[in-house]
C-alpha cells in the first residue's frame, strides 16, 4: 500500500491540493512523462486521474522516509509531487534509484517550466520543425524536454512538432539522396500549405541532424517569408540550447587561389575542419577561383559554434561573401561549395541564397572511403 493510500485525503489541505495541481499545470511531474491527469489518456474523459506522492513518506519506514532531516510538515506542497499512478508506484518501488534529490530535481524542474510557459504571450509561438536521418546508421532521437529549453522563451504550439522523418530511407548513394530529397521536398510543400500550424505561429524553430549537402538542400526549401530559427546539437553538453559568451567567433573571407576562367569558382568552408587545397578533387583544377571562409582567430574545430550570436555573424560573412564573388565574376551558374562545417550553418548556406540573383551550389559531401570530396547534389 502507497503512502497516499494510507493517508486520509483530509490530511492534506485544500489549499495544497490547489497550489500542487496550478504549479504542475495538472500533469506528472515525473521526469519525461508530462502525462495530462485530468483526462483519460485514450478516452479523454475529464476526470482526476492523478495521485500525490510524498517525496519523503508519511512515515519514516516509507520510501525515502529516513534520508535526511523529515521535513517539518511532511504534507506540505514542497515535499509532494503530482504524478500518474505508473509513475508513483515506480518511485516508490524503486526508492534507491529515486532517490529523495532526484525527486526535488524533477519536481523543481517540471514546475519552473510550467510557471515560464505559462507565463508566456501569444507571440512567442513557434512551429517546430525537426529533420531526422540516421546518422553512422543510427537514428538520433531529439527529446521533447531539450526542444522546449531551447527555444525558451518561445514554446510550441504543438509539442509533437513538424517531423522529416529520414530514417526510413534506403538504398544506395544516389538513390537515397533522391528519395530524401523529394521527401523533404514534400514536407516542405506541406509545411506552408494553407491550415497548417505555421498559419498561427508565423515563426520555425528548426532541429535538423542529416547529412551536410541535404541540410543545405533544406535550408534552400525553406521560406524567406516566415523567420525561422536554427539549433545544433552541442557535442561536449548534448543538448540543443544555445550557450552564452561574451566572446564571439570572427570569420575570415579570402582567396586561396587565383584561376584562369572567370567563370569558376569554388568555395571552401573550413570551420569544423580544415580543407586544403590538396583535399579539392581533380576537377577543380587551376582554371578554378578558390576562396574559403574560416575562423580568423582560432584553429577550425568542430565545437568552435556555441552561441546565437555565433551563427548570425556567419550569416553575414556568407552573405558578404556571395557580393564579393559576383563584384569579382559577374553572373555565374553555379559555386563550387565545400563544406565542412556544422549543420545549422550548413542550412543557412542553402537557406541564405537569393533567388534571381545569387547563383547555385553544386555540393561536394566529404568521404574517406571514397577518396575525399566527391559531388553530391545541386541546390538552386
Amino acid at each position: 500500500m502507497s503512502a497516499v493510500e494510507r493517508i486520509p485525503r483530509t490530511k492534506i489541505k485544500d489549499i495544497t491540493r490547489l497550489l500542487l495541481f496550478v504549479r504542475a499545470g495538472g500533469r506528472c511531474e515525473f521526469d519525461g512523462c508530462n502525462e495530462y491527469l485530468l483526462h483519460h489518456h485514450l478516452t479523454l474523459t475529464e476526470g482526476n486521474f492523478a495521485q500525490l506522492a510524498h517525496i519523503v513518506a508519511f512515515k519514516p519506514e516509507g520510501p525515502r522516509g529516513k534520508v535526511g532531516p523529515r521535513p517539518m510538515d511532511i504534507n506540505d506542497v514542497a515535499n509532494l509531487m503530482l504524478l500518474c499512478p505508473k509513475c508513483h508506484k515506480l518511485i516508490d518501488d524503486n526508492p534507491s534509484d529515486y532517490t529523495r534529490a532526484t525527486l526535488e530535481k524533477y519536481k523543481r524542474r517540471h514546475e519552473d517550466r510550467i510557471y515560464h510557459v505559462t507565463g508566456l504571450g501569444p507571440d512567442l509561438k513557434t512551429t517546430v520543425v525537426q529533420l531526422k536521418a540516421n546518422i553512422g546508421g543510427h537514428p538520433v532521437d531529439i527529446p521533447v524536454s531539450q526542444v522546449t529549453e531551447a527555444i525558451a522563451p518561445r514554446y510550441p504550439t504543438d509539442l509533437r512538432g513538424f517531423v522529416i522523418d529520414l530514417t526510413g530511407v534506403s538504398g544506395d548513394d544516389q538513390a537515397f539522396l533522391q528519395t530524401a530529397k523529394r521527401n523533404i521536398k514534400q514536407r516542405i510543400e506541406l509545411l506552408y500549405a494553407p491550415g497548417m500550424d505555421i498559419e498561427r505561429t508565423r515563426h520555425i524553430s528548426l532541429f535538423a541532424l542529416a547529412p551536410i549537402p541535404l541540410l543545405i538542400f533544406l535550408g534552400r526549401q525553406l521560406s524567406n517569408k516566415i523567420p525561422v530559427d536554427l539549433y545544433q546539437r552541442h557535442r561536449v553538453t548534448g543538448d540543443w540550447t544555445w550557450k552564452t559568451s561574451e566572446e564571439t567567433v570572427e570569420y575570415e573571407f579570402r582567396q586561396l587561389r587565383t584561376g584562369t576562367d572567370r567563370s569558376k569558382v569554388s568555395l571552401v568552408l573550413s570551420l569544423s575542419g580544415t580543407v586544403h587545397l590538396d583535399d579539392l578533387p581533380s576537377e577543380i583544377d587551376d582554371d578554378f577561383y578558390v576562396y574559403e571562409i574560416t575562423l580568423s582567430d582560432a584553429t577550425p574545430n568542430p565545437t568552435f559554434l556555441q552561441t546565437k550570436e555565433d551563427l548570425k555573424t556567419f550569416k553575414d560573412a556568407y552573405q558578404a561573401c556571395l557580393r564579393e564573388i559576383a563584384r569579382n565574376h559577374g553572373t555565374l551558374k553555379v559555386i563550387h561549395l565545400f563544406p565542412a562545417c556544422p549543420a545549422p550553418i550548413a542550412v543557412l548556406c542553402g537557406h541564405e541564397l537569393f533567388p534571381k540573383v545569387d547563383p547555385g551550389l553544386l555540393v561536394y559531401d566529404y568521404d574517406k572511403a571514397k577518396g575525399g570530396f566527391n559531388f553530391t547534389l545541386e541546390v538552386n
